[in-house]
């Protein structure tokens, strides 16, 4: 079974400096390894080519974004599986090595997420995907291991291979054939939510997403866009309200009714918790939402909407006022 291991980058030579040793150290040589660069105006490049001739580099004009970034990379990349990597992810001893086993068993298992640890504090779960992710009915995301801010130390508590609803996009194994059957990542994301709406996609088609305990990396999380970024805040919330539209089974008009009143609600959180700039990009996200939405409702009508998505109707309520 044929691995190649990708790495989107913009301008990450530091990361890439920090992070490839690991990388090289720890994956086989019959594994492949990529560098997708997204028209970097640093010495990325440079400095791969000079310190890692095993890697090869496949160059973009400009800046793509995380979605369309790696769907145009990976249509130059012919192994089996696929394996997107984070520029800021340092992987373990026989990382790959169970996530391709697991593939081989199960063959209709399409995406595999390993157990995704903090970089900074190794005892814990890393933010972004944890032991492996879950939606609320809202599209609110929340992960074993990592509630809102409540990050567990990890204590086994989640060691079996298991379902789950969505993989990070950290470190995300996928079929390549299922990702071009999908049409990968939409690419109006640019970027964050792009892995779990495709997750979703794909389980509409009986396919499963999995999570590996057995295989364990290290995530510096918002190393490439800081959660005080209000550009994340807006790629969130938007993005957010693009993947309900396009795939939940719900009534859209009353889910999109109750959403309104439970973004206001988060939106004036953040408008003291972490300034105006964030109160704002809310508000430019729900702009940009109805602005697409003809699409979005095109692609509703065309496309079958198979699997539920949710089992906690609202995570932020369980959070803020069951203390859970």
């Amino acid at each position: 079974m044929n691995l190649g291991i990708v790495i989107l980058n913009w301008n990450g030579e530091e990361l890439l400096s920090q992070f490839l040793p690991s990388l090289i150290k720890f994956t086989p040589i019959k594994h492949n390894i990529y560098i997708i660069d997204n028209g970097s105006n640093d010495n990325s490049i440079g400095f791969v080519e000079n310190n890692y001739k095993r890697i090869k580099i496949i160059k973009l004009d400009t800046n793509y974004g995380f979605a369309k970034g790696y769907n145009i990379g990976l249509k130059k990349i012919n192994d089996e599986i696929l394996c997107l990597l984070n520029n800021d992810v340092e992987v373990t001893e026989n990382w790959t090595d169970n996530i391709l086993k697991q593939f081989d068993l199960e063959p209709k298992t399409a995406v595999i997420q390993p157990k995704l640890k903090n970089y900074y504090e190794k005892s814990k779960f890393d933010y972004a995907g944890a032991a492996g992710g879950y939606l609320d009915k809202y599209g609110y995301p929340y992960c074993d291991g990592r509630n809102y801010k409540i990050i567990e130390k990890d204590l086994g508590q989640y060691d079996k291979i298991k379902d789950i609803f969505w993989a990070c996009g950290a470190c995300f194994f996928v079929r390549k054939k299922i990702f071009e059957d999908h049409n990968g990542f939409d690419e109006r994301f640019w970027a964050h939510m792009e892995e779990i709406d495709l997750c979703w996609r794909i389980q509409n088609s009986s396919y499963r997403i999995r999570y590996n305990n057995k295989s364990v990396v290290f995530h510096a999380n918002a190393a490439t866009l800081d959660q005080k970024n209000p550009k994340k805040t807006y790629l969130n919330f938007r993005n957010k309200l693009f993947m309900i539209t396009k795939n939940s089974q719900n009534n859209l008009f009353l889910l999109l009714f109750e959403k309104l009143f439970i973004d206001l609600s988060v939106s004036v959180y953040l408008l003291f918790d972490k300034g105006f700039k964030h109160f704002i990009a809310i508000i430019k996200a729900y702009i940009s939402f109805y602005k697409h939405i003809n699409l979005l409702l095109e692609f509703r009508r065309k496309n079958k909407r198979a699997v539920k998505h949710y089992q906690i109707r609202s995570i932020i309520f369980k959070y803020l006022f069951h203390k859970r």
